[in-house]
């Protein structure tokens, strides 16, 4: 065992409650599945308000969603990455939409956990355990010293989950006397920041339902605790040998908290998602649906709207095996760290990323393929299926997503060559 990992505090603060100490993997899924309908009966609804109602939020609440990597020390049931996409799949495969928002807040309790100190990490879990947080990785803001703190301006976009949420982590940069400024994760609890209504409706091509407001911070004070150095997403050359406050104080090294894998997880959690509700979607027309070249044939039983299904079948298959398998691949890694101090290094980072990448591009081929071959019909407002092809080019779009770009940087990583990252 790593001597980071074994150094834990000789005293601890009092854990708090968790709602369900039993609660399993395999329940939290189900628990998704079963809220299937009602995902896909508010579609047209939560694209309008341009995010889930108080209605699911409460039932995501409920079901244990936003806690299941929070740490048990905190309330939360400190279940491994891959349970969490597991959940976020079914979710996404109710409404993608709805998908992206919930799993972008409810995916960086697992952050806060890794890098933030004890001191901040019992502030920003609270007396309950409630935190929902999106963060918002490109600097769009200023942190500038204050006494006993920071003062916090700026205005950040596409903060995925903002609606339902606790708290905004947002990246700035901190200029500090005469040293050049530096980059680094500021979050501000709720009160401390504004929503603007800019989101929702026609004001985007798609993931509509996404609650990607922007949020804008005046001059919020916060304490220094609430903010942390944030040098190129966790990704040092050093494989953070000595581990991180999260591995100490948790025990657990899933908290070394590497975070190019885990990131990009989460928009492929939700294509994936979107790739089977397009499936559902197909076959639930090929069902009554006749050819045009057979007019007296169903679809479902003719070879051209057979074969795109299988196809599709195919690759959301292998999407899904992509994603859970990068999943796996972070928690091997970090348990590697754990057993022999091995460091999780650079390349480690960008492979699981583009692993993650040709994932993400597979569920697209999927959604698009479909929406493709369906027919005209397809293409009018408030079809499932358009909603979906909408949706995945959002994901295309993700500078995340650009996978021949970060091609390039695997290769030079690979080859010992600087990667084009600042600072590594």
């Amino acid at each position: 065992m790593s001597i980071a990992l074994a150094d834990r505090p000789a005293t601890r603060p009092a854990p708090l409650p968790v709602p369900e100490p039993g609660l399993t993997s395999d329940e939290l899924v189900a628990r998704a599945v079963a809220l299937r309908p009602v995902l896909r009966d508010q579609q047209a609804e939560n694209e309008a308000r341009g995010t889930y109602g108080e209605d699911l939020h409460q039932a995501f609440r409920k079901a244990g969603f936003y806690r299941i990597t929070q740490p048990r020390l905190f309330g939360g049931y400190e279940m491994p990455l891959p349970d969490f996409y597991r959940v976020m799949v079914e979710v996404s495969r109710g409404d993608p939409g709805v998908g992206w928002c919930l799993t972008l807040g409810a995916s960086h309790a697992f952050i806060v956990a890794s890098h933030w100190s004890e001191e901040a990490q019992r502030d920003l879990f609270g007396e309950d355990g409630e935190f929902v947080a999106p963060h918002r990785a490109q600097p769009m803001g200023t942190v500038t010293p204050a006494p006993g703190g920071y003062r916090v301006n700026g205005k950040w976009n596409y903060c995925s989950g903002i609606p339902h949420a606790t708290h905004f982590i947002g990246t700035a940069m901190l200029a500090d006397g005469g040293a050049p400024p530096r980059t680094v994760l500021v979050a501000v609890p709720r009160g401390g920041y504004e929503i603007l209504p800019d989101w929702g409706g026609d004001e985007i091509l798609g993931m509509r339902a996404s609650g990607s407001n922007s949020v804008e911070i005046r001059d919020t004070f916060v304490p220094a605790h609430f903010v942390i150095p944030f040098d190129v997403m966790f990704a040092r050359p050093d494989g953070m040998l000595n581990g991180t406050v999260g591995t100490r104080l948790h025990g657990n090294p899933m908290y070394l908290g590497r975070l190019m894998g885990p990131y990009h997880a989460s928009l492929v959690s939700v294509v994936t998602g979107a790739a089977w509700a397009a499936i559902d979607e197909y076959e639930r027309v090929s069902g009554f649906m006749k050819t045009y070249v057979e007019p007296d044939v169903l679809r479902a039983d003719h070879f051209d709207f057979q074969r795109p299904l299988g196809e599709a079948l195919a690759k959301a298959d292998a999407a899904q095996a992509v994603l859970m398998g990068a999943a796996q691949r972070y928690m091997d890694l970090c348990l590697r760290w754990a057993k022999d101090g091995t460091p999780f290094t650079v390349e480690d980072n960008l492979r699981l990323w583009t692993m993650l990448q040709q994932g993400g591009k597979l569920a697209a081929e999927v959604v698009e393929s479909l929406f493709h071959n369906v027919g005209a019909f397809a293409t009018k407002k408030g079809n499932r299926l358009q909603r979906y092809f909408r949706d995945v080019q959002m994901y295309r779009t993700h500078m995340s997503a650009q996978h021949q770009a970060f091609a390039t940087y695997v290769a030079r990583a690979h080859l010992a060559r600087p990667t084009g990252f600042r600072g590594l």
